[in-house]
């Protein structure tokens, strides 16, 4: 497993579709990942600490958890099959290690909320990894997302 960190979300035009960015964190690999609005959204306001009046789905799961007194111990982007991506939340609790399967946008929610970290299994990276050759174009994309998380809408991700 590769660890990933999470770079952010943007939206991908010309088709309006919100991909997540993540990275390696000792490599030089990115794996976009396209997602849907809501969790784009959901991530989004996460990394820019917006508060909603009434908790989102995913702040909602995480409250669960803890109260459940469960702990997440990791994200893991286990496969790439046609075309779509799996994951899985690795949680520890009172029933002892579980595994939950989920989308990886919903994990990342989830994730981003708790600083919990972020995998990939090598499989993946392999397959729909991403090498940005010129250090100064990944540069330029890690702050051109920077860019967008700062002046990022709910309205960014209507469709």
């Amino acid at each position: 497993m590769i660890e990933l960190e999470l770079v952010g979300v943007r939206v991908e035009l010309p088709h309006n579709q919100p991909i997540v960015l993540l990275k390696e964190s000792t490599g030089e690999r990115f794996l976009p990942i396209w997602i849907g609005a809501v969790e784009a959204t959901s991530i989004a306001f996460a990394l820019q600490g917006v508060e909603t009046a009434r908790p989102m789905t995913h702040d909602l799961m995480k409250d669960l958890l803890e109260a459940l007194t469960v702990d997440v111990e990791r994200i893991v982007v286990t496969e790439l099959k046609d075309g779509t991506f799996y994951a899985e939340i690795l949680m520890n609790g009172p029933a002892g290690e579980v595994r939950v399967s989920s989308r990886p946008s919903d994990a990342i929610a989830l994730a981003v909320r708790g600083g919990i970290p972020v995998f990939a299994e090598e499989a993946v990276l392999e397959e729909a990894g991403i090498l940005i050759e010129d250090s100064d174009d990944a540069d330029q994309e890690v702050e051109k997302f920077k860019e967008f998380l700062d002046n990022v809408t709910p309205e960014d991700f209507a469709q």
